[in-house]
């Protein structure tokens, strides 16, 4: 379907033309329409799908009307025909969205600002964490049409006094999932609480099972539900392989190998924690490869300077959290590698899809030591696929293939039932954990972390490896 069939304002459709785009995704084919009509929407579609675009058209589409509106208002008023509107003092944002991190409010502003871009004086406003507050509260003392932000951080401006949100036509939930898995439920009724009523709801979440589903039962009116292909789907453009590890040195070995390959374009390289992320990028580093880590202890200037030179083809290598690489948007990874295994299965489907994006094909790789064995089966069980185990030449696996475990029968609510939540015989260590103790990166006289500066810009990686 061409975007020309949607009913867009004549400046969107050219702004979406200007950004090389011609035909709707599925996604937008289905959940534009619904909006502009103003449905509340529960929509769940893959990564890389074009959601972003799918409700900040719809939002840029309720902007126009209510300056159109309220310029024929005036009109009336010149001619005597009606009253003149009164225009509130502060009026805040017509448009809430809400995202989890701070990557994602940002790829959303981007977009806002790229359809747009043939709006005159378009207000676009992002309230994010890590940020100096001075320039927030600049841009929350005059209007606004559209206004991205964390919960957190949007709380704390509340709290203050200084974000009204009073005037909300359209409030956007966007992985929702992701905003309750990281604490955010009561911060959520609390923002929603203070816009409108009759305000437009629009969730988007990778699943409505559970709190989300609950979540959406109170926010949303009579929704629309759209669900254009559930995250247990294929990725097409991804091809997917499993590489079993005898032990930690054999894993470091499969991911050089992996990293060095012709094929290799850019990568993404997912950790577990933090700590591992930087210890990585340190060890990467040493071996010449242009990298830095990403993750959420790092300040909102490192993760735009580390984001951009990743986009300038300037990295080659990123390691990073599930958190910071969320909203990663980035043609040119050719690889994304789970070097440390997720701690949930929908974070799989999340991590492979920063890949295969822009109609290119991709590989995910999964390196698993035999402790990963139940997590692997999770993710296969969640993603209804089996993931097929490969070697490398010469990097062979000495011991056999796991086999896979057995679910065992769990009898729900007894006392003493050890079993993981989803009763597959996890422990309460979590996946991956393991013994304690024991480091996962102890290197006996490790040097401190080195430096990667290219063009002039430094990316200091954290200090010491762990030991």
């Amino acid at each position: 379907m061409s975007f020309d069939t949607l009913n867009l304002h004549e400046t969107l459709t050219r702004a979406v033309a200007d950004a090389g785009y011609t035909q709707a995704t599925d996604v937008q084919q289905q959940a534009i329409p619904a909006a502009m009509e103003g449905r509340d929407l529960m929509v769940s579609s893959n990564t890389g799908s074009g959601k972003t675009a799918s409700f900040v058209l719809p939002a840029l589409m309720k902007v126009l009307a209510a300056r159109e509106a309220w310029a024929e208002a005036n009109k009336l008023a010149d001619k005597n025909l009606g009253p003149r509107p009164n225009r509130p003092a502060n009026p805040g944002p017509r448009v809430l969205v809400l995202t989890p991190t701070r990557e994602l409010a940002l790829q959303v502003a981007k977009a806002a600002a790229d359809y747009g871009r043939h709006i005159s004086n378009l207000r676009v406003a992002t309230i994010v964490g890590g940020v100096p507050y001075g320039a927030q509260l600049k841009a929350l003392r005059g209007p606004l049409d559209i206004l991205i932000a964390t919960p957190g951080r949007l709380i704390d401006h509340m709290e203050s006094g200084r974000a009204n949100l009073g005037s909300v036509d359209v409030l956007v939930l966007d992985e929702a999932d992701r905003m309750l898995d990281m604490g955010f439920i009561d911060p959520i009724h609390h923002i929603a609480a203070a816009t409108p009523p009759t305000r437009q709801t629009v969730m988007y979440s990778a699943t409505f099972g559970g709190h989300v589903g609950r979540l959406a039962q109170e926010l949303l009116n009579n929704p629309l539900r759209i669900e254009i292909s559930s995250q247990t789907a294929a990725h097409a453009d991804i091809e997917q392989r499993l590489h079993w590890a005898d032990d930690f040195e054999h894993k470091n070995a499969l991911l050089d190998s992996i990293l060095t390959s012709k094929d290799m374009e850019q990568a993404v390289v997912f950790t577990s924690t933090q700590r591992d992320a930087d210890w990585l990028a340190d060890r990467l580093a040493d071996l010449g490869h242009h990298v830095a880590s990403l993750h959420g202890g790092h300040p909102q200037g490192r993760r735009t300077r580390v984001l951009q030179g990743l986009r300038n083809k300037q990295l080659k290598i990123l390691v990073a959290t599930d958190v910071a690489a969320r909203g990663i948007d980035v043609p040119s990874i050719s690889h994304v590698i789970n070097f440390g295994l997720p701690m949930k299965e929908e974070d799989y489907v999340h991590r492979i899809g920063r890949t295969g994006r822009a109609g290119r094909s991709g590989l995910a790789v999964t390196l698993a030591e035999r402790r990963d064995t139940g997590m692997v089966q999770r993710i296969q069980r969640f993603t209804t696929q089996k993931i097929p185990a490969t070697t490398i030449e010469g990097l062979e696996p000495k011991r056999p293939e796991p086999r896979p475990a057995p679910r065992p029968f769990v009898k729900h609510g007894g006392a003493g039932n050890f079993a993981g939540p989803r009763g597959d015989g996890g422990s309460f260590a979590g996946p991956g954990a393991r013994p304690a103790g024991q480091r996962p990166f102890a290197r006996p006289g490790a040097p401190a972390g080195k430096t990667f500066k290219p063009a002039g810009k430094t990316f200091s990686k954290a200090g010491p490896r762990p030991r």
